[in-house]
C-alpha cells in the first residue's frame, strides 16, 4: 500500500502556519508524507529569518510554493491582513489546482497525493482537492468556540443584529450590552465578544462576509481537525460534533509534539531543520529567563498581526515599568501603526530607568519562554496559540483582543477557564500594573492554571483524548501500521 501522502495548505500568516507545522510534523512522524504549501513571499521571509538558502530536504517533508496574488507595493498597507485574504480568495485557487494536479500521481519519489488539508481561511483548496478528486481535510487555526461563533455570523445578520444601524453602536455600550444566548454549546456571550468582524456599519463588509464564507465552508471538508483538548471546550465539542460527522481534536499541538516520540531527542532532532519562522527569533532571552527567580518575570507578546499606536506602546510599557517586576517585551519590527518598532519605537527614558529588569526582543521562542519556570504571567492578545500555549504552560493572562476570534478566547479566558485578567480597549497603564499584581498573586488564578496545564498534559498522554484522536487521523489518512509510541 503506498504511503499516505498530504498536501498542508495554511493560510498565509504565523497564526496558521505554526499549527500547520507542528501538525505536519506529527504526521511525519507517523509514516505520512506532508507535502507542506507556503507563499513564495513567506519563503523568502523564513529564509531571511533563518539565515539560508533554502528549506526542506527532510525525508517525508518537502516544500512547495505559490504566489499570495498580492502586490510589494501593497503589503505595508494598514489593512495588509484584509488585503491578504482577498488576494488568496481571487488568485489562490489556478496555482494550487496545477500543484496539487503534478501531484496527484507520485512519481519522482513522492507517493500520490492522498488528501489535500488547508487551514481555515482557505476554502478554495477544498474546491480544488473536489475538483481533481482528492479527499480533503481541513485544519483550524482558532478554537472550537470561535468556530461556533464565527458559524455564527450569518445568523446574527438574518435576525438584525448585523450590520451595526450606525456608528454610535462602536462606542455607546450596545456591544458589550447585547447579549446572544441561544449559540449552540457556548453561554451566553456580548455580541462584541463574537468577533472583531460584527464592528461595521457596512452591510457589504469584506471582512464579515469572509469570515461567515470560510467558517461555513468547513462543512465542504471530510474532516474537521482543531487544535483544542476535549476538556477545554466541551459544551461547544458536543455541539460541533452534532453538525459535523468528523472532528478530530488534537491538542495542543505544542505539547503532543514534544511527547509525540518515545526517544524526544531523536524527535526534536528530526524536525530540528523544519523551521518556517516568518521573524529571526532571540534566543538570547532565555538566558536572561535563565537568570531571573522562578515566577517573576511577567511576558509580554501582541502577536504576529496586532499593530499598535506610539501612545498604546508607552502606555503598555510604563504599566509594566510601574510593576517594578522584571519583564520580557516583544517589539515586533512592524509593530507600530504606519510602521517601526523594535527598541527604537520604546521611549528612551523608559529604557534608562528599566534597564535592570527589562528584556526587549523584536521575536522570541514563545513556547519556550512560556514554558520556563521564571515566567509568571503572561500578556496576550488573546490569539488562539498564544492562548493554548498559555494553557499548556500553566501561565495566567492578562487578555487585550483586538482582532477577529481574540475577543471570544479572552472571554473564555476570563470567564469561562478562569485563567485571565482583561484589560480595557483603551490601554491605561494604571490598569496594566495592577493587573499584572493579581495575577501574580491570585491564588484563584494560579489554581486554575495549574489545573489546564494537567488537563492538557493528561489529553497528550497516551490514552488521552487528543493521543488517541491522532492515531484516529493516522488511520484516516490511510496509515495502516502505527507506532502508538511514534
Amino acid at each position: 500500500m503506498a504511503r499516505p501522502h498530504v498536501v498542508v495548505v495554511p493560510y498565509p500568516g504565523s497564526g496558521n502556519i505554526n499549527p500547520a507545522l507542528q501538525l505536519s510534523k506529527l504526521l511525519r512522524r507517523h509514516g505520512v508524507f506532508v507535502t507542506f504549501v507556503i507563499t513564495e513571499h513567506n519563503l523568502r521571509r523564513v529564509q531571511a529569518a533563518t539565515a539560508v538558502s533554502g528549506v526542506g530536504g527532510h525525508e517525508g517533508f518537502r516544500i512547495e510554493t505559490i504566489p499570495d496574488g498580492m502586490l510589494d507595493a501593497d503589503r505595508d498597507a494598514q489593512d495588509y491582513d484584509v488585503g491578504l485574504s482577498r488576494a488568496t480568495v481571487h488568485h489562490g485557487a489556478a496555482p494550487l489546482r496545477e500543484l496539487v494536479a503534478r501531484l496527484r500521481s507520485g512519481g519522482g519519489g513522492v507517493p500520490p497525493v492522498t488528501c489535500v488539508m488547508p487551514t481555515s481561511l482557505m476554502s478554495f483548496a477544498l474546491d480544488v482537492a473536489r475538483e481533481l478528486g482528492v479527499p480533503s481535510m481541513v485544519l483550524l487555526g482558532f478554537g472550537a468556540a470561535a468556530l461556533m461563533a464565527q458559524m455564527r455570523l450569518r445568523e446574527l445578520k438574518d435576525r438584525g443584529y448585523l450590520p451595526l444601524k450606525d456608528e454610535s453602536c462602536l462606542t455607546n455600550g450596545y456591544l458589550e450590552k447585547t447579549i446572544i444566548d441561544w449559540i449552540p454549546g457556548m453561554p451566553p456571550i456580548s455580541l462584541g465578544d463574537v468577533s472583531s468582524f460584527v464592528r461595521t456599519t457596512d452591510p457589504d463588509d469584506f471582512g464579515l462576509w469572509f469570515n461567515i464564507t470560510e467558517a461555513n465552508n468547513c462543512k465542504n471538508a471530510g474532516a474537521v481537525v482543531i487544535n483544542t483538548f476535549d476538556a477545554l471546550e466541551p459544551d461547544v465539542l458536543a455541539a460541533l460534533r452534532a453538525e459535523y460527522p468528523r472532528i478530530y481534536t488534537v491538542g495542543p499541538l505544542g505539547t503532543m509534539l514534544r511527547r509525540g516520540h518515545h526517544d524526544g531527542d531523536k524527535a526534536a532532532a528530526d524536525d530540528s531543520g523544519i523551521d518556517l519562522s516568518l521573524w529571526k527569533q532571540d534566543t538570547e532571552c532565555l538566558a536572561w529567563l535563565d537568570a531571573q527567580d522562578p515566577g517573576s518575570v511577567v511576558y509580554a507578546n501582541f502577536g504576529s498581526l496586532t499593530v499598535l499606536t506610539a501612545a498604546q506602546l508607552a502606555e503598555f510599557a510604563w504599566g509594566l515599568a510601574a510593576t517594578r517586576r522584571p519583564f520580557l517585551l516583544v517589539v515586533r519590527d512592524d509593530l507600530l501603526t504606519g510602521g517601526g518598532g523594535g527598541v527604537a519605537a520604546l521611549p528612551p527614558e523608559f529604557l534608562a530607568e528599566t534597564a535592570d529588569r527589562c528584556r526587549v526582543a523584536t521575536w522570541c521562542p514563545q513556547e519556550r519562554v512560556l514554558r520556563h519556570r521564571a515566567v509568571g504571567c503572561f500578556l496576550t492578545h488573546c490569539g488562539w496559540n498564544s492562548a493554548c500555549e498559555g494553557l499548556a504552560a500553566g501561565v495566567p493572562m492578562m487578555c487585550w483582543p483586538v482582532f477577529a476570534d481574540q475577543f471570544t478566547i479572552c472571554k473564555y479566558a476570563c470567564e469561562v477557564w478562569g485563567v485571565g485578567l482583561r484589560l480595557d480597549a483603551g490601554v491605561r497603564r494604571e490598569q496594566v500594573a495592577a493587573h499584572v499584581g493579581v495575577a501574580m498573586q491570585s491564588e484563584e488564578l494560579g489554581k486554575s492554571a495549574t489545573r489546564w496545564k494537567a488537563e492538557a498534559e493528561a489529553a497528550t498522554c497516551p490514552g488521552g483524548s487528543s493521543y488517541e484522536n491522532l492515531l484516529g487521523l493516522v488511520r484516516a489518512l490511510g496509515v495502516s501500521s502505527i507506532d502508538s509510541e511514534a
